[in-house]
């Protein structure tokens, strides 16, 4: 049986599992992502995977109605687990009962899979910011709650 858990997590958490992902140009570290949520209403979730840190998920407060889900990863061994569905079912969860009505991401053309889940999971397009090129470029997505 699969056991997976989420729950509140940790700065310290994020940078466990973050460094396990190779997909991100360089990993997250402490000082940026405390300077990122400071005087922010934030959630970090992280996920485990039969106790192990497998996954997570940090977003925060834009409006009183948006809730921006800012970045997330699952580590390459707990991937194809349902993980990633589970931290943003989650996050949108939570940010529903706290009263946001929308939850926004950007994601880029190089992480397909992570459009594929936004797209099946009720995102949609609903801008595009041009960095240069197709590879960089950030796609913005919204879902409404409720």
């Amino acid at each position: 049986m699969m056991t997976i858990s989420c729950e509140i997590g940790t700065v310290d958490d994020v940078l466990k599992i973050d460094k396990q992902i190779t997909e991100f140009d360089q990993p997250a570290n402490k000082a940026s992502l405390y300077k990122r949520l400071e005087h922010k209403k934030a959630l970090i979730l992280i996920a485990r995977y039969h106790g192990k840190l497998a996954g997570y998920k940090i977003g925060y407060h834009v409006s009183d109605n948006e809730f921006y889900s800012w970045l997330g990863g699952v580590a390459p061994q707990y991937r194809q687990l349902g993980i990633a569905t589970q931290l943003r079912e989650k996050q949108e969860a939570w940010a529903l009962q706290a009263g946001y009505s929308v939850v926004t991401v950007k994601s880029m053309n190089r992480y397909p899979a992570m459009l594929q889940l936004l797209i099946n999971s009720g995102y949609k397009i609903n801008g595009y910011q041009d960095n240069g090129n197709a590879d960089n470029s950030k796609i913005r997505f919204i879902k409404q709650l409720g």
